[in-house]
């Protein structure tokens, strides 16, 4: 082989390898501009699905969070329970699910800034109930609630209740229609909108609602730049008006 064609070969064999490292880093680079919401989705108006498609509130907000602050979007869906463990693994980088912060949590997680102030937990049961006026007459009842939320622990407080848990939203109000249990607790903003959507023929709203814990994001207790980083962004989305568009869509005009 002669010098010029070897010379031809070296720089052939460095253009490949340059271009394979150029290559190397854009896709790096690509895949830590990638954002991972993870939510539960059958919490609406929060999220759920509706022709095929994952809509709600968290959907929009987080949408556009990840916008405002330069990643790409993507979106799982998985079980309530299994939130917390899929972002300890890193399967999800944020929680988006209407989640409230706990002591209990938030040793596991941190939290951002709230972005919903819920309304707090409120009790559903048949209209025909006329035992159920408020939390303590909930006591000797059969409760249904969510795995892994908050009111799982409210219902095994309330003495001599039987406790069922069940996986999503809609479950607890089929077995409300169904009678099965006496009552249901849950998130009010949830209540009222299932109750909006014509659960309201067969189940009512009964007492007063607790005070609200608030709903924010979760995020792995060494993400602090990221936290900060949603934070910010949080708080820019409410200064230029995209997040009062984003709730008034799901919620109606802001109190």
């Amino acid at each position: 082989m002669s010098k010029t064609v070897k010379k031809l070969a070296l720089v052939a064999t460095v253009g490949i390898l340059a271009v394979g490292l150029f290559a190397g880093c854009g896709n790096e680079e690509s895949k830590e501009k990638v954002l991972t919401f993870g939510a539960e989705t059958t919490f609406p108006p929060f999220e759920f699905s509706e022709n095929d498609q994952y809509v709600g509130f968290d959907m929009d907000l987080t949408k556009a969070l990840a916008e405002k602050m330069g990643y790409k979007y993507q979106f799982k869906s998985m079980g309530f329970d299994a939130l917390v463990p899929a972002l300890q693994s890193k399967d999800i980088d944020v929680i988006a699910s209407g989640m409230n912060p706990t002591p209990e949590r938030e040793k596991a997680i941190n939290f951002s800034d709230s972005y919903y102030d819920d309304g707090g937990f409120s009790i559903i049961t048949r209209k025909d109930n006329t035992d159920i006026k408020d939390f303590d007459s909930l006591a000797n009842k059969r409760i249904v609630v969510q795995i892994g939320t908050v009111p799982v622990e409210m219902a095994h407080k309330i003495p001599g209740t039987t406790v069922k848990e069940v996986d999503g939203n809609s479950q607890m109000f089929m077995e409300l229609q169904a009678g099965t249990v006496d009552a249901a607790i849950l998130d009010t903003a949830v209540a009222k909108y299932y109750l909006a959507q014509g659960a309201s023929k067969d189940l009512k709203l009964t007492g007063q609602p607790t005070d609200s814990p608030g709903i924010a994001m979760g995020v792995r207790k060494d993400d602090k730049e990221l936290l900060q980083q949603i934070n910010k962004a949080l708080k820019e989305l409410k200064e230029d008006g995209t997040y009062q568009k984003i709730y008034e869509k799901w919620f109606g005009p802001i109190k």
